[in-house]
């Protein structure tokens, strides 16, 4: 990598911590009750009292925007593990069954990566209704599909390799031989691409917010707060900006590092 790139890795990699820290204890970051209104102290701008500015109750964007953090990447977080384990559960299963068990599952798979994934979550909210578990699942239906295809690849691949047949060959039993020899490889496959997918789960997860199909008010939640600044953007522009910056930087962020994952695994393999 070259020295720009190194800079953005580091960079990357000190906004998560960041985020991480404020997700795990949002106390000792945040400097006002997040719930706490105040008519008086409506839209106030950005000050040294209210770092980020009040929203229209009164209500501080800052500790808002920390408080928030937690349950903005959380649903993100938890979509994206469940997504990683189904995926990892189906894929080997498409991976080691017979040809025709295996073709239906893969059409079935591509029927549903046809779609895009902020849609198949949408229409899973819309049918589950709002709220922020719904949100997660749906989120994790949307995103499960490319794991799937991922894990099942592998395993048609890594069930192949020279080492594994070795393992046979010394007596090792198939399913020893799958658990010790198969599942690592498929799943530290898996695992770089969830470090890539956990941007766009969040982002999924905060737009499904953001139409009102995610948690309700007060709660501090990223797409929520969003969703409550765009009609103020004119008065008090830093009510909606804000929690659009820190969805943009956690993206961003977890797409880089989980990027350079992703080119380090693939020197490896080559």
């Amino acid at each position: 990598m070259t020295r720009v790139q190194t800079a953005l890795v580091w960079v990357a990699s000190a906004v998560l911590l960041v985020i991480a820290f404020a997700a795990v204890f949002p106390g000792v970051l945040a400097t006002h009750d997040p719930l706490q209104t105040e008519v008086r102290a409506a839209m106030l701008a950005p000050s040294p009292a209210h770092l980020l500015g009040t929203d229209q109750s009164g209500r501080d964007v800052y500790s808002r925007l920390v408080y928030g953090t937690g349950r903005s990447v959380g649903i993100g977080l938890l979509a994206t593990g469940i997504a990683l384990a189904v995926g990892l559960l189906v894929g080997a299963l498409a991976g080691l069954a017979p040809r025709a068990v295996d073709a239906a599952l893969m059409r079935v798979n591509d029927v549903l990566m046809a779609f895009p994934e902020f849609l198949v979550a949408l229409v899973v909210v819309a049918i589950l209704g709002p709220g922020p578990v719904n949100i997660a699942i749906a989120v994790t239906l949307a995103a499960v599909p490319v794991y799937i295809r991922l894990a099942r690849v592998q395993t048609r691949t890594l069930r192949r390799a020279e080492h594994v047949e070795a393992a046979r060959i010394l007596g090792v039993p198939p399913a020893a031989a799958f658990l010790r020899h198969v599942m690592p490889g498929v799943l530290g496959a898996l695992s770089v691409l969830a470090t890539i997918g956990i941007g766009s789960s969040i982002l999924a997860a905060a737009g499904l917010s953001f139409l009102g199909l995610g948690p309700s008010e007060p709660t501090p939640e990223w797409g929520l707060m969003l969703a409550g600044g765009r009609n103020v953007l004119g008065q008090a522009w830093w009510i909606a900006v804000f929690p659009g910056i820190a969805i943009t930087l956690t993206v961003i962020s977890a797409t880089v590092v989980g990027r350079v994952l992703r080119a380090r695994a693939d020197g490896r393999a080559s």
